[in-house]
């Protein structure tokens, strides 16, 4: 089941021409004033102004229900929010304008254009753009819990290999290597342009992961992190499509993350077979059936039953 963001699943598609239409509200500024807290979720409030906030998103989104459906969704949204953050997960800034940058393409609108539509509406980029986020963060929590709560035991993968003729499975290994750019947060704006041309220029020189750290001796707050062998089911979401089709020697495109400007080189590829390997894409392949399956819905309901919620 992949982290990433899966546009289809909630996109707002045709609805968008309908937000076209001019609309009277309160400011929000009047409207944040005047709310009140609503519902209380493990201590975290939730107001009318978030709430009617997410009625007109819901609206255009063209999602059923009341205001009853609303709230429900707002509860669940701050139940995904904490277990996110209780996992460590963080989804950076980058990542989210990018997916907000290329709902707006599928879309055939602008940035600006999106945003315009998303404020008529009586929502905003900033309250989707916080959609998106729990979105990504909450789709890497559920394969986290997956992997925790489903692992297999040496006794399970033989009788897998067994029921599958005896085979035991290969995956590829990568030997990985992480290159960053570091760009301070308050000069994102003034150096990024400039790193992500270093970045790119490092890449073009690439030769081998031995000479990198040669290379990043010269240059100004360049971090090379080896990162050591990586199996393939198992690399890291945001780079995992492009490695998956790397060879040795090859590095990835350069991205911007949190950290600055980034790119992953393959060191080294191996295919292995072993007891570890063959759980690992067994557990995999499990993922990848659940993911049509949805099996946040259990998880959601887990978080659910142990959460306090007060509604007022």
């Amino acid at each position: 089941m992949s982290a990433r963001l899966t546009v289809g699943r909630w996109a707002l598609c045709s609805a968008l021409a309908l937000a076209c239409v001019s609309t009277v509200s309160v400011p929000a500024a009047v409207a944040q004033a005047a709310s009140e807290v609503k519902v209380i979720v493990n201590k975290v409030p939730i107001t009318s102004y978030q709430i009617s906030q997410r009625a007109a998103f819901m609206k255009l989104r063209r999602a059923p229900g009341g205001n009853e459906a609303v709230t429900n969704e707002l509860i669940d949204e701050a139940l995904k929010s904490q277990e996110i953050r209780r996992r460590g997960i963080a989804i950076p800034d980058p990542m989210v304008d990018e997916a907000f940058g290329r709902f707006a393409k599928d879309n055939k609108l602008t940035e600006a254009q999106l945003t315009e539509v998303l404020g008529r509406s009586g929502f905003s980029a900033k309250g989707f753009k916080d959609y998106i986020r729990v979105q990504m963060g909450w789709g890497q929590a559920v394969v986290a819990n997956v992997r925790q709560t489903e692992r297999l035991s040496e006794q399970d993968v033989v009788q897998r290999m067994l029921k599958e003729g005896g085979k035991k499975p290969s995956t590829t290994e990568y030997t990985l290597q992480q290159v960053i750019f570091v760009i301070p947060q308050d000069k994102r704006g003034a150096q990024m342009s400039r790193r992500m041309a270093e970045a790119n220029n490092l890449r073009q020189r690439f030769t081998n992961c031995q000479a990198t750290y040669d290379v990043a001796k010269g240059l100004r707050d360049v971090t090379v992190r080896d990162l050591g062998r990586v199996a393939q089911p198992e690399l890291p979401p945001r780079w995992k499509d492009e490695l998956s089709s790397s060879s040795r020697g090859s590095v990835t495109k350069a991205q911007e993350t949190e950290r600055g400007i980034e790119f992953i080189a393959v060191c080294d590829t191996r295919s292995v077979s072993d007891d570890q390997t063959a759980a690992m894409v067994f557990q995999a392949n499990d993922l990848e059936a659940m993911g049509k399956q949805e099996p946040d819905k259990a998880y959601l309901k887990k978080l659910r039953d142990k959460a306090t919620i007060v509604r007022r």
